[in-house]
């Protein structure tokens, strides 16, 4: 329902917006580590499993390492680098020496994994954007342009300014705006070498990485609290994630009713079934987000193989709405590896599944992770799931999230680099 969200809408005085109201990005960050408050705890948690080496997210915890082989894009798949290499250069040429230093990481640097979703900057990788001139913020939004499909950069700025029209809600505009997102830059612009970028911030962060052509766009983190803006210059932007979340229930209406309930796991969002632990403070029931590149996340639910072919189906245009964003060229690279291993994907559901309902749900694969969860509120005064609060995430497992598989392979003897 329109405007529902503003029902939940906390006093402007609350101690949980005044206590904040005002603090720049960094006196903010300081106050989120604050021992004993919610951020504080979500940033205790997540501090240990910032660097260690990277694996990627698997099933088993058994590596699979012959998953991704890089070979050149095939004719009609490839990556728009040509469009990417001259906006990247075009935004470098924007920043003075002090600022290039901050954008730009070796290929292959940890900082990779410093992205997160919460509005806290718990890492300050590459350059806050609403630190900088318009101009240069531009220039980072072209970069961001070329790398993607239209639809998945209308997606991303439609995320970006639900974030900016909360905070003008809150009242919190220095924390939450349009451009409270941090940009950082990965190896060198060029042809064929691997290289790419990161964006991240509230309820959006992308990772983008190409090399020979190739594209992957992972881990990917897209949400919207609330999902619409019913006031202003943007009014009418609305149902960000409405093909995500109907091609869920397209699959599960399309399952006959004992493969239903197998692919359901717990029959709320918060169940007395579920195990110590499955809802997370801050990422409630997903699993493959910020901070969780090396998860075991065992499969569960229901075998796609064994659903009938119309409900097989619609477990492909799950993941293609999810895949999205990529360019044409890749998207279609990415959708074939997919379908290859359909017989290896799974798919599990948690809560209502009907039109209205909320609801959780992971496509699982060795090549995919794709969930889709209704949150409890955080800026909005609601401790239940909600319809018009919603989480995405998007991972490659197996180790192909940042590109990693394809960047060794590239670094290895004999290859690419030599």
């Amino acid at each position: 329902m329109p405007g529902e969200y503003r029902q939940y809408l906390f006093p402007y005085d609350h101690p949980q917006l005044a206590g904040v109201r005002g603090l720049d990005p960094y006196a903010y960050r300081e106050h989120a580590r604050t021992p004993g408050t919610f951020t504080g705890g979500l940033i205790e948690g997540w501090t240990p499993l910032y660097g260690a080496d990277f694996r990627g997210v698997t099933t088993d915890g058994v590596p699979r390492p012959d998953l991704y082989p890089l070979t050149p894009a095939e004719p009609g798949e490839e990556a728009p680098v040509a469009a990417m290499v001259d906006a990247a250069r075009d935004l470098l040429s924007a920043l003075d020496d002090e600022d290039r230093d901050r954008l730009c990481h070796e290929v292959a640097a940890v900082e990779w994994q410093t992205w997160a979703n919460p509005e806290f900057m718990q890492f300050d990788t590459g350059l806050r954007l609403d630190l900088r001139p318009p101009a240069v913020r531009e220039k980072a939004l072209a970069l961001v342009r070329a790398s993607l499909s239209p639809e998945g950069y209308r997606l991303v700025r439609a995320a970006m300014l639900v974030n900016g029209f909360l905070g003008q809600v809150v009242g919190l505009e220095t924390i939450l705006n349009e451009f409270s997102y941090n940009i950082a830059l990965y190896g060198t612009p060029d042809p064929r070498a691997p290289w790419g970028w990161q964006l991240y911030g509230h309820h959006c962060a992308l990772n983008c990485l190409v090399v020979e052509g190739r594209m992957v766009l992972s881990p990917v983190f897209l949400g919207a609290e609330p999902d619409e803006i019913d006031a202003g210059p943007h009014a009418g932007l609305r149902d960000l994630f409405a093909d995500r979340v109907a091609a869920g229930l397209r699959l599960m209406a399309a399952l006959p009713g004992e493969l239903r309930r197998r692919a359901v796991r717990y029959e709320r969002m918060v169940d007395p079934a579920m195990p110590e632990g499955r809802v997370h403070p801050g990422d409630e029931r997903h699993l493959a987000g910020a901070f969780q590149d090396n998860r075991v996340i065992p499969v569960e639910g229901l075998r796609v193989a064994e659903m009938p072919a119309r409900a097989r189906r619609h477990a492909l245009s799950v993941a293609e709405s999810f895949v999205a964003p990529l360019p044409r060229g890749p998207r279609a690279a990415r959708m074939r590896e997919i379908a290859a291993h359909l017989d290896e994907t799974w798919f599990c559901w948690i809560g209502g599944h009907e039109p209205g309902d909320v609801f959780y749900y992971r496509l699982q694969s060795p090549v995919l992770v794709a969930e889709l969860d209704h949150h409890s509120g955080v800026f909005l005064d609601y401790d239940t799931p909600k319809p018009f609060h919603v989480h995405t995430v998007l991972r490659t497992p197996y180790g192909n999230d940042y590109g990693r598989a394809w960047v060794r392979q590239w670094r290895a003897p004999g290859q690419g680099s030599g």
